[in-house]
């Protein structure tokens, strides 16, 4: 799992920048419940009345309110206060009515304005609070009733005082807000009473309140698309970086690397497995970043408020960890089976796509569509459950969300009824408690994902830390040698997963300037000796030296660009003639592809062409046919003018008559190079130098055609085989004359 972390090393600064952004975006959503409960708890029940301190109070309520007091805060509560002469009302004093003062004036004097709304909400209009015996206790709680006549009978020098703190116990048991509800109920009545306007207070401070939230969503928003785009843009970075680290650590990989991985794998991790990150990599970024900061602010916010409801919160996140870790045991061991089902249908679709030719003319097409049918449904069944799992999460992770949601609701009734809480409280609380759930929901929704997401970076990794078997020694040889003749001493080799050797004590010289040719039944080794050579594979044992250079000590770049190769299967790329000529030579005229192309007898069928060297080449070469893709294949190695030229195999696909022409048009051309060339036909190698005849693997002949006819029986029984009884009887006579 750390794997797919380790990819975000490379865009840190986004990635500072996405968690700063989320910083914001979370600040800002967890204020809006907050501005909802105000909304609904100082705008609508309040008339807009913000502090428990009013700014303005009628002469009998000043006098109401200080006669709860101490002296200390009567003295304080004077202070504040100055006497409008002309209003006939006290008003806060100068600096008093300042955000950070009134705060601290709400604190001091909150509890005894209270209290003074209880008492003399309890008094018969006209009357101060200030003569208790005249209180209605026709509505007192059983509590406030025995409070009541406990001050009357107590015959206390201050009844006032005693009053309050009997009632400061009762007020400890609810919470600041609803005591600050009941001090601002006062407030109310004392605006009232100065002729104050409540509607507009109300009107304005729903408008500056229902801004701010309007202004929070606006940053919510925009904060959101930038996270969005910039985790785009880091994931879309990652998914390019690893395609990148594939392919360049595929293109290093010897034949020994790729037998290793399948060819439908490699596609597989490379598009599949990417895509599995890059959209884990988003997630990552935009959720599962984001989540605990939501929750963990959502946690401090909903501790404010003291409504005893924490457990809900408490039983729903358990809830939510149970339904979810159920899931992923269930679920998560199928995730690797469901990567391999995917390269498993992409070989066989592989196979059918490229073998279609073969498939329609054996009329084995039922068969490849019942086997690919197999495969197919076998993917479609793990899929299925595991969609089924993940498809039962979400009833199941809602239905925990709306039973919390009914719980509050139903909890907090009863705390709303024992004035505990008020109602724009719980609907904070409701939506702080959405918000945690949906954090964890989050979180545990991305932890699905990461299963899958982690087995894609597990299987992409294993081909990243998979070191080439064939790399540049560190000191190795980049000088290229004057004299390029290739020698094999003494060399056997085995394939790293095989038991016997391929090629046993292989012992030869290749000259500058010779034609050797190797022939030999099919499957004695020829391909794989002369893949040494470019060292596709390295030998097992003895050497294989250029200019007495050996291959493992000169640098592969050195190596390879002395080497003009033609494999068996000819190759062509998507492009056009003149790109798939000049591949291999960088900075090739037009005049030098069109020598290479008269050479490999390919111009005639080129210049035939209305685009000439410009015509398109379909991926593969599908376009053009065998002996003209084979005849491309030869001019592009006769293009890089190389010194060691091998052809695997290569004249298989073309006519006696152009296989003629092209061997004596190439012999001009390849007089001063070394000439390796691996044949099935005995009338293209006539002519060679050398010819080395393998069997099971090892040298049973060495010479030229004459000699081997005389020395050699299985290259006798080879050319007996090809060649009519005169054209055998021609081929030695023809040599001995020369």
């Amino acid at each position: 799992m750390g794997n797919i972390f380790l990819n975000l090393k490379k865009y840190w600064y986004f990635v500072l920048m996405i968690v700063l952004l989320l910083f914001v975006q979370a600040y800002c959503d967890l204020s809006l419940p907050d501005y909802t409960s105000e909304l609904i708890d100082v705008g609508i029940s309040n008339s807009g009345i913000e502090h428990s301190v009013p700014q303005y109070i009628s002469e009998k309520g000043f006098m109401e309110v200080s006669a709860f007091m101490t002296d200390d805060e009567r003295a304080d509560w004077q202070d504040i206060y100055e006497y409008d002469d002309a209003a006939g009302y006290y008003t806060l004093s100068g600096d008093n009515a300042s955000g950070e003062t009134w705060d601290a004036l709400d604190e001091e004097f909150s509890n005894v304005i209270a209290i003074a709304y209880m008492i003399n909400s309890r008094m018969p209009d006209g009357s101060s609070g200030a003569d208790i015996t005249q209180a209605d206790t026709s509505g007192m709680s059983d509590e406030e009733l025995k409070i009541f006549m406990q001050m009357q009978q107590s015959g206390s020098g201050n009844i006032m005082l005693d009053m309050r703190n009997a009632l400061e116990e009762q007020l400890s048991s609810l919470g600041d807000s609803m005591i600050g509800s009941m001090a601002k109920y006062f407030v109310m009545e004392q605006y009232e009473a100065c002729g104050i306007d409540l509607e507009k207070i109300q009107s304005a401070y729903l408008w500056r309140t229902g801004g701010k939230m309007l202004i929070m969503a606006l940053i919510v928003a925009a904060a959101a698309i930038l996270v969005g785009f910039l985790a785009s843009v880091v994931a879309a970075g990652v998914g390019r970086d690893l395609r990148n680290s594939i392919f360049r650590k595929v293109m290093s990989f010897s034949n020994a690397e790729l037998d290793k991985f399948s060819t439908a794998s490699l596609i597989t991790r490379s598009t599949n497995d990417v895509q599995q990150i890059q959209f884990v990599t988003v997630m990552l970024l935009r959720m599962v970043l984001y989540s605990p900061i939501l929750a963990i602010g959502g946690i401090i916010n909903i501790s404010r408020y003291k409504s005893g409801m924490s457990w809900i919160i408490v039983l729903a996140v358990a809830a939510v960890l149970c339904i979810v870790l159920a899931l992923m045991i269930v679920a998560m061991p199928k995730f690797r089976i469901m990567q391999d089902l995917v390269d498993k249908v992409n070989l066989i679709a592989r196979e059918m796509l490229t073998g279609i030719p073969v498939i329609r003319a054996f009329g084995r097409e039922k068969h490849e569509e019942k086997r690919f049918d197999t495969a197919n449904t076998d993917l479609m069944k793990v899929m299925l459950f595991t969609n089924r799992a993940m498809s039962f999460m979400m009833p199941a992770l809602m239905l925990v969300m709306n039973g919390v949601s009914a719980l509050i609701i139903w909890v907090a009734a009863h705390r709303i009824d024992e004035g505990v809480i008020e109602v724009g409280a719980m609907t904070a609380f409701v939506t702080y408690a959405m918000q945690i759930i949906m954090s964890f929901l989050m979180i545990t929704m991305i932890s699905v994902m990461l299963p899958r997401a982690g087995v894609a970076a597990n299987r992409i990794k294993e081909v990243l830390d998979t070191e080439p078997t064939i790399t540049d020694k560190e000191n190795a040889v980049t000088a290229v040698p004057e004299e390029v003749s290739v020698r094999f001493d003494h060399v056997s080799f085995r394939y790293p997963d095989g038991g016997d050797n391929v090629l046993t004590d292989i012992d030869f010289t290749a000259g500058s300037g010779k034609t050797t040719a190797i022939i030999g039944s099919t499957g004695c080794g020829k391909s794989t000796l002369v893949n040494l050579i470019p060292r596709f594979f390295d030998v097992t044992e003895g050497s294989v030296s250029i200019g007495g250079v050996n291959v493992k000590d000169m640098s592969l770049e050195t190596l390879r660009r002395q080497i003009g190769y033609v494999p068996q299967k000819a190759v062509l790329f998507s492009g056009d003639i003149f790109s798939n000529i000049s591949y291999g030579a960088d900075d090739i005229s037009e005049k030098n592809v069109a020598e290479a192309a008269e050479i490999a007898q390919a111009s005639e069928f080129i210049n035939e062409k209305p685009d000439g060297y410009r015509s398109a080449i379909a991926q593969g070469g599908t376009n053009v046919s065998g002996g003209q893709k084979q005849r491309l294949s030869i001019a592009r190695a006769i293009a890089r003018d190389p010194k060691i030229y091998i052809f695997d195999d290569s004249f298989s696909a073309l006519d006696f008559k152009t296989d003629t022409a092209l061997r004596n048009a190439l012999s001009e051309k390849t007089k001063n190079a070394a000439v390796i060339i691996v044949a099935q036909r005995v009338s293209t190698i006539l002519n060679a130098d050398q010819i080395i005849v393998l069997e099971d693997g090892r040298m049973v002949g060495k010479g030229t055609h004459k000699e081997l006819v005389k020395s050699c029986e299985e290259y006798e029984q080879i050319a007996r085989s090809q060649l009519s009884e005169a054209e055998f009887l021609k081929s030695i006579e023809e040599k001995e004359e020369c």
